[in-house]
């Protein structure tokens, strides 16, 4: 058992990481500016240090804690279910009443304040801590920095956060080759299911299936290529996905949140989801293509070939194939029950292919800290 995700865990080594640099930024930009007090410099900038550090990490924790720690939970789901701009006005609203709050109240420069009137007379303390900038323009400045901040954020999980970061900072502005693994996931019988039970009803099942496997995807450090019909395409790095066998890993890690869900899937759509996959590995071009709309693409054999494998996984009758390509190039698999099924002819390929089936042991049902 996971004793605390392994995304949580990066969610809160990154929070950790932020609020310890607020707290830098905060304390350099309040002793800036209490080291301007001419009657007493050297204890200005310490308690300005006090106070803007105090602020920083009220705000931009309670904010960012949010933003990280949030998304898994009930509540987050339920937000990224709400449409783009009625989740960009909640947040608006909730994290401007806190900047409201801090900056009306400033908790920072009371502190200060406080610890200022114990060192000094209470009319100098008090002067220390006159407001030098109205607060309506602190208001107005920290409000616009917000909705920048958070329609950022929002973008980023609307289009995937790396596929921002690397479109903003142009990684693949120029194509480049790339050792990739993808992982093929097919929700298998979602086309008889359809003609049960509807298009609108088996939208939603889709929907809910590709929800409860973004958490596990994250956990081991997956990327989200696309969604094609009722099937998820999930890339890593050689290097990201290597150790741990995280692609296999990630896929077992899917049929768990799914095995749980069972009850709910059963209970609303007389169904639950039965998944198929393939994994393989190799050389691909990576690059930004697209005018209007920019997107981050790869071409190359291995991505054919991975369609290949997942459709042999009918014909060998197995849910889960991978490669000899893909397994050369994993470690740490002994977790994990592999079959040799040696050289097998793909459709639509001249040339057999190594292939092995890969499933869960019972004694560690594919779950392993990574």
């Amino acid at each position: 058992m996971l004793t605390m995700r392994t995304g949580t865990r990066r969610r809160v080594a990154l929070l950790l990481r932020v609020l310890g640099a607020t707290v830098v930024i905060g304390a350099v930009v309040g002793g800036a500016n209490g080291s301007g007090f001419r009657d007493a410099p050297l204890l200005g900038a310490m308690l300005g240090v006090l106070g803007g550090a105090t602020n920083g990490v009220i705000l931009v924790g309670a904010i960012l804690g949010a933003e990280i720690l949030l998304p898994p939970t009930r509540i987050g789901h339920a937000l990224e279910r709400a449409p783009f701009l009625v989740t960009f006005v909640m947040k608006f609203l909730v994290y401007g009443t806190l900047i409201v709050l801090v900056v009306a109240g400033r908790p920072g420069g009371r502190l200060g304040r406080a610890v200022a009137s114990m060192l000094l007379s209470p009319d100098l303390a008090e002067a220390m801590y006159v407001q030098k900038a109205p607060r309506a323009v602190l208001m107005a400045s920290t409000f616009l920095l917000l909705g920048y901040a958070i329609f950022m954020l929002q973008l980023g999980r609307l289009v995937g956060e790396r596929t921002l970061r690397d479109i903003v900072f142009g990684r693949y502005h120029r194509s480049r080759t790339e050792e990739r693994f993808f992982l093929f996931v097919d929700i298998a019988g979602s086309t008889p299911l359809a003609e049960r039970i509807g298009p609108d009803a088996v939208h939603r099942f889709l929907g809910e299936v590709f929800r409860l496997a973004s958490d596990p995807i994250d956990d081991y450090r997956g990327e989200v290529y696309q969604y094609v019909g009722d099937e998820i395409v999930i890339t890593w790095t050689v290097a990201e996905g290597r150790d741990g066998a995280r692609p296999v890993a990630c896929f077992f890690a899917v049929e768990q949140a799914l095995a749980r869900a069972a009850p709910e899937f059963e209970r609303e759509f007389g169904a639950v989801p039965r998944l198929r996959a393939a994994l393989h590995g190799g050389p691909v071009i990576t690059g930004e293509v697209g005018g209007s709309r920019r997107a981050i693409v790869y071409h190359g054999d291995v991505m054919n070939t991975t369609s290949r494998i997942e459709q042999s996984t009918r014909d060998l009758e197995r849910q889960f194939l991978v490669s000899g390509d893909a397994m050369a190039r994993l470690a740490d698999l002994g977790g994990f029950a592999v079959d040799d099924l040696g050289l097998q002819r793909l459709r639509g390929r001249a040339a057999a292919m190594h292939v092995y089936a890969v499933a869960a042991k019972p004694s560690t049902n594919g779950q392993k800290t990574i």
